[in-house]
């Protein structure tokens, strides 16, 4: 049976934790860690502007020696965004987080911000068929 990315949410919820471009990095941390994720997908006036994630803040805040409660999340928010649509499949979710080296990927329906995967969430999905696989193969 094929996967789709609507099944990752199905299973884990669709909860989406966000924060505004203008919040402090130091807000999204403490965010982060309030939530146990490692991303924040950025909102402004009801629309996805970009992505903050643990790797942003340790590349551009912790190596630039800059400080994470004075500086803002969209000095180092990414907005080169990669989606996924909930009607693709959980392995071209996994290609794009290959290819273009990102762990959390937001789920969009047009406009329309419908949650978000990780890496995690994925691999959770690929390993739980595989036994699913497993054991139906071994029952016959």
């Amino acid at each position: 049976m094929i996967q789709t990315v609507r099944h990752i949410l199905e299973v884990k919820g669709s909860d989406v934790w966000s924060i505004g471009p203008d919040a402090t990095v130091f807000d999204a941390l403490r965010m982060m860690a309030d939530k146990d994720v490692g991303a924040l997908v950025v909102m402004e006036n009801d629309k996805v502007v970009g992505i903050i994630s643990e790797r942003d803040y340790a590349r551009k805040i912790i190596l630039h020696g800059k400080s994470s409660k004075e500086t803002l999340v969209r000095e180092i928010m990414s907005t080169n965004l990669y989606t996924v649509h909930p009607d693709q499949t959980v392995e071209e979710a996994m290609e794009i987080m290959t290819n273009k080296r990102v762990r959390h990927l937001p789920v969009m329906e047009g406009e329309t911000l419908l949650g978000m995967i990780s890496i995690g969430d994925v691999v959770k999905n690929i390993i739980y068929r595989q036994r699913e696989i497993i054991k139906s193969m071994s029952q016959k």
